[in-house]
């Protein structure tokens, strides 16, 4: 029979920690349901081979946004993983934890209990952290996390080229300071994508109290104002996983709100609109959505030491072998190996600009590659204050949802992202590239005024695949709020969301630690189990902040 005390929706990011915490001590049952299929196979598991994933419909779900209207009317991808680890066994690989005062605005924003002092010790506990700042990384967690060789030397070049303009330089961006130019980490372990499903879920499958079902999810089934257990349809039929004690959503920020609203729990004149049967009137479900855009400022480069003589099908091919034979060489890398944290301008407290540096020029999905040797930087503001929504296109659950970022509404972003471009070109302007730089491949030397930025920023910008806040996390007094500071869905007993969506504002950089760590730290309050003290380590804040940018 289809029955567990705990009923997880999804087996991402979020889904894959909780099931190894809630099971861990076998006194309790779980069944996660989950769509997608295996994630085995090189073009999941070889870090180098991470643009194809994300473009196959095997392992995403292929949601694209609405046409964007600031964007010229443009639609982007809105890749979401739909495989055992969810994005996790498509995404870049990439690990930043996210600022401290990211979390602190959360706390400040009604999420009590999930300030910095608060999540630090999560995030503790889940890493297997190699090299980072003694004292603030975990060691003994399960998710591997590993910083790259940086053997070509355009890495070196972009941390010194930092520095050299009066950037910080930062050893550890996931430790007390995250401010400046330094070494990238990647979720890689032993030459292989480390994913949610390799730390967490795989562990968790060998146990005898947790049991993986396929299928997909319709809806919640809620009975007297209580979640009772999860309509799923598998093998043709439509068949009931019934919860014992809760129903947990962790369906990404695109389909939990999707999931909630087909289970009557949403704004009320929407679901009026489809014929569902309200159960509670949330209007913030669907709404606060957020994401990181991201531009690639690319350089023709001098020396032929870049990725670019590795693109033929020859190199491929034998990149691939070595990676297959023997987990090491290029394959074993998703080349993302320098980064950096800035601030734009003086007054602004903490980083609100983050930098993904590649030896390449290269679109991030694999497509468009320039036809010379170059390189790139990934620039992009972090706190956007435009919001977008996630809204139901029909009531049939097979119809994808409506998706609309609305990227670029706000004036403010227009600013920043000029500024990113101009600060970018003033670090590649740098004696470190020198004699490496050959020209500017895009924008090109030639797009220097505002509106020729903003033409290039119109047709150019990208997201970063960093969706969020869609289930807002708050206080029950504030009418937008989605769950509580404990993840339980106002209004419903018996059901609670976990994963990306829940956040109140984005935080820095890339989502996949943080999402992880709110399915650590949402597993305690599930059980009922006294949180991990509070930290009383205080990060490092740029003394200069009030003056300088740098």
């Amino acid at each position: 029979m289809l029955e567990a005390d705990y009923v997880i929706i999804g087996a991402g990011s979020a889904g894959s920690a909780l099931t190894y915490r809630l099971s861990e001590d076998g006194r309790h049952s779980v069944i996660v349901i989950e769509y997608g299929g295996s994630d085995f196979g090189p073009l999941i598991q070889m870090p180098a081979a991470l643009s194809y994933p994300m473009n196959m419909r095997l392992y995403d779900w292929g949601f694209r946004t609405e046409p964007e209207p600031h964007l010229g009317g443009r639609t982007l991808a809105t890749p979401r993983g739909k495989v055992i680890g969810g994005s996790s066994s498509i995404n870049g690989m990439v690990y930043v934890r996210g600022h401290a005062r990211d979390f602190d605005h959360w706390a400040e924003q009604g999420a009590t209990g999930w300030s910095y002092a608060d999540v630090l010790p999560y995030f503790k506990r889940m890493e297997n952290a190699k090299g980072g700042e003694e004292g603030w990384r975990g060691t003994d967690g399960p998710l591997h996390v590993q910083r790259g060789p940086r053997s070509n030397p355009l890495y070196r070049a972009f941390i010194e080229a930092g520095r050299q303009a009066g950037f910080e330089v930062t050893e550890d961006y996931n430790g007390s300071k995250q401010e400046g130019f330094g070494p990238m980490e990647q979720t890689i372990h032993q030459g292989r994508r480390w994913s949610a499903a390799n730390a967490y879920l795989k562990p968790a499958l060998k146990r005898k109290n947790v049991c993986l079902v396929r299928g997909f999810a319709r809806r919640v089934i809620i009975e007297n104002q209580r979640a009772t257990g999860v309509e799923i349809e598998a093998r043709n039929s439509i068949q009931v996983v019934k919860a014992r004690r809760e129903v947990i959503i962790s369906a990404s920020s695109i389909n939990s709100p999707k999931l909630l609203m087909l289970s009557g729990i949403g704004p009320a004149e929407e679901l009026r609109q489809f014929g569902i049967e309200m159960v509670a009137d949330l209007p913030g479900v669907g709404r606060n959505l957020q994401d990181h855009l991201e531009l690639y400022i690319q350089q023709a480069c001098r020396e032929p030491i870049t990725l670019h003589s590795s693109l033929g099908l020859l190199s491929k091919v034998l990149i691939g072998a070595e990676w297959l034979l023997f987990k090491t060489g290029l394959g074993a890398s998703n080349h993302f190996e320098a980064a950096a944290f800035v601030r734009s301008r003086s007054g602004v407290e903490y980083p609100d600009i983050q930098y993904h540096f590649l030896p390449a020029a290269i679109r991030y999905d694999g497509k468009a590659a320039a036809k010379v040797h170059g390189f790139q930087a990934h620039v992009g503001p972090m706190r956007s204050k435009s919001r977008g929504s996630v809204t139901l296109r029909s009531p049939d659950p097979k119809a994808p949802p409506k998706i609309l970022f609305n990227y670029m509404s706000h004036e403010d972003d227009w600013r920043d992202f000029r500024h990113c471009i101009r600060l970018t070109r003033e670090i590649f302007s740098q004696e470190a590239f020198r004699s490496y730089c050959d020209g500017e491949i895009a924008p090109g030397a030639h797009v220097t005024s505002d509106a020729a930025l903003d033409d290039f920023i119109r047709q150019n910008v990208e997201s970063a695949y960093h969706p969020c806040g869609t289930c807002r996390m708050g206080s029950r007094e504030d009418r937008m709020s989605v769950v509580d500071p404990e993840l339980k869905v106002i209004g419903v007993d018996g059901l609670r969301v976990v994963d990306s969506s829940i956040f109140p504002r984005i935080t820095n950089g890339n989502l996949n630690a943080p999402s992880i760590m709110v399915g650590e730290k949402a597993a305690d309050h599930i059980l009922g189990k006294p949180l991990l003290p509070p930290s009383n380590q205080e990060p490092w804040i740029n003394p200069r902040w009030r003056e300088s940018d740098r």
